[in-house]
C-alpha cells in the first residue's frame, strides 16, 4: 500500500516547531512500499545523543496517529 507523501508533510509540518524551537528540523528524504518513512535530521538535531529518543517517541509516534500506514520511522 502506498502511502500518501503529502500526508505525510504535513504531520512533519506539526511536528517541525518543536525540533525548531532546540535548533534543529528534519527533511523528508523517502517513505518506501511497506511503510518504512526515512527523514533526515538537520541543525542541532543531527549528531543530538537524544535524536533515536525525538525519532521514536515523537515523530514516529505523531506520525502513526495520524498517518497508520507508517510501519517505522528511521533517521539516515
Amino acid at each position: 500500500m502506498e502511502i500518501d507523501k503529502k500526508r505525510v508533510s504535513r504531520v512533519l509540518d506539526m511536528v517541525r516547531p518543536s525540533l525548531q524551537a532546540d535548533g534543529g528540523d528534519l527533511e523528508l528524504v523517502d517513505i518506501t512500499d511497506d511503510g518504512i518513512v526515512r527523514v533526515r535530521l538537520q541543525g542541532a538535531c543531527n549528531g543530538c545523543a537524544l535524536s533515536s529518543l525525538t525519532i521514536a517517541n515523537g515523530v514516529e509516534r505523531i506520525l502513526k496517529e495520524h498517518v497508520p500506514e507508517v510501519a517505522k520511522v528511521i533517521s539516515i
